[in-house]
């Protein structure tokens, strides 16, 4: 399937906008964030197409690598249309909560890296609960409500191919076979993340499609080792907190230690494109606030 690498904070292989092409235009799944626009304007040229001729953009979820550049795309294309977790529809529509959740993630970066978030006027949104089958340029795709990475995720399924867009669910993968947790805060949870993937799994895919970064052809293989690295990322966690220790140094010493397994197996540039596609730290704090979350529950 055609592909756009949105080059994120310039780098490649950061975050992936797939295209669909059907008789009434285009598809985009998860178009990223408006920082990326003018990348995702030239690959849509360079696929022959243009902003202009989208109809559809299917989200797997709202962060804003994801979902960010939507709504500046709905105003400038008066014909595009948003599919959406019902749970995530209301902050597409009304993005005050969202943008103070990334805001205290990212503070005074939030402009440089994600650009403007402009709300999607609400009869442009139609919600999805999980369980439809869709007509998406004349192609039947199923959604499965996917929850784990967040609580309004979504994945659809390409019965003309086999193809399955997971957005985070089945985790980062720039290059080789090196796969990380893709496990930021506030919603995560694990048991419901290992739920999502049997429900992918079920699908049987030919292939998966990450939003970090493109396709893999062995979906079941990767699904397997998705979970391995999913609990032992984890329970590297877990341990974390039995020390007495600060937060700070927690998060910065599972980050070091994140850093030298890239270096082991991937090149300087790729080991950059995965801590740019998932910052390290946060997924020590995602995992964190999850463990602390069930210790009081």
């Amino acid at each position: 399937m055609p592909l756009i690498d949105l080059r994120f904070a310039g780098r490649p292989r950061v975050i992936a906008t797939a295209v669909l092409r059907g008789a009434g235009g285009l598809v985009l799944i998860d178009p990223g964030p408006s920082s990326c626009l003018p990348a995702l304007e030239q690959g849509l040229a360079d696929l022959g197409g243009a902003l202009r001729d989208v109809r559809l953009i299917l989200l797997t979820h709202i962060h804003l690598d994801h979902a960010g550049a939507t709504g500046t795309i709905v105003a400038r294309v008066p014909e595009a249309r948003v599919l959406v977790h019902e749970r995530g529809a209301t902050h597409m529509v009304e993005p005050a909560k969202l943008l103070a959740s990334a805001t205290r993630l990212y503070g005074e970066r939030m402009d440089a890296l994600w650009g403007r978030f402009e709300a999607v006027p609400a009869s442009r949104v139609t919600p999805l609960a999980g369980g439809e089958r869709l007509d998406v340029a004349g192609r039947a795709v199923r959604v499965a409500y996917t929850p784990g990475h967040a609580v309004h995720h979504v994945a659809y399924l390409d019965e003309s191919d086999g193809t399955a867009y997971v957005g985070d669910t089945c985790g980062i993968r720039v290059a080789g076979d090196f796969t990380i947790a893709a496990t930021p805060p506030p919603d995560i949870d694990l048991e419901l993340w290992l739920r999502s993937l049997d429900a992918i799994e079920a699908w049987q895919p030919a292939g998966l499609f990450l939003t970090h970064f493109g396709p893999v052809g062995a979906a079941r293989a990767h699904i397997a080792n998705y979970r391995r690295v999913l609990a032992t990322t984890g329970e590297v966690v877990a341990r974390s907190l039995t020390v007495g220790d600060t937060d700070e140094s927690r998060a910065a010493g599972f980050a070091a230690e994140m850093r030298e397994a890239a270096r082991r197996v991937l090149s300087e540039p790729e080991a950059v494109a995965v801590e740019q596609a998932a910052p390290f730290d946060q997924i020590w704090a995602g995992l964190a606030r999850y463990w602390r979350r069930k210790a009081v529950a």
